[in-house]
């Protein structure tokens, strides 16, 4: 049974809440039958996936053009898409599945700022350039800098969403954020106030 709505649902979406509560109601159907999230996580489907995402819009800016690595089910990528209708949102997946998927949901929702990309994220380099790059359970740290800094304009941030093991990826990357002329990774919080658990993002910027 999918999670009831929390209070705090609205405070993030305002008044696109009826989009988001739309794409919950396709996680929790077509999203599973496609097995793009799994069945026991419709108990926690707004608070552990789609507002720990939506939170993440505390770091972006109107106008901000973000990639979103490995978007798979829309995480983060379409939720804060919904949530920031002034920013622009690439969804970038390699697999043919999960890009059907995105596409007949951005379709029915009629959201304009998102575009969908079926690609890994090394194939896009020279050819997309992001204010901004997005990543959820995609990969480690390091990985992810080697990935993704290629795809940022000066000044650019790598979003990362990342567990407890934040700090020690961080110091696991070392070598690659000094490759990609990087600054030195931070940890940031957000949706503090809102969720009981905050979400924690590695913030990586391109010098």
């Amino acid at each position: 049974m999918i999670e009831p709505l929390p209070q705090a649902a609205a405070e993030v979406f305002g008044d696109r809440l009826p989009l988001a509560e739309t794409y919950a109601q396709h996680l929790a159907t077509t999203g599973v039958e496609w097995g793009l999230i799994g069945p026991r996580e419709l108990d926690r489907l707004w608070t552990r996936h789609i507002l720990n995402c939506a939170v993440v819009k505390e770091l972006l800016e109107p106008g901000d053009t973000v990639g979103d690595v490995g978007s798979g089910a829309g995480l983060p990528g379409l939720a804060l898409a919904i949530a920031c209708p002034d920013v622009s949102f690439t969804l970038i997946e390699a697999m043919e599945r999960r890009v059907d998927w995105l596409t007949m949901v951005v379709d029915d929702l009629g959201i304009d700022n998102v575009r969908i990309v079926r690609a890994r994220a090394e194939e896009l380099v020279d050819i997309e350039i992001f204010t901004a790059v997005t990543a959820r359970a995609v990969k480690a740290l390091p990985q992810l800098i080697e990935w993704c800094a290629p795809l940022l304009s000066p000044e650019g941030r790598l979003l990362a969403i990342k567990g407890d093991r934040a700090q020690e990826e961080i110091y696991k990357s070392k070598k690659a954020v000094k490759a990609h002329r990087c600054q030195s990774p931070v940890i940031k919080h957000v949706g503090e106030g809102i969720l009981e658990q905050p979400t924690r993002v590695v913030e990586v910027i391109r010098r």
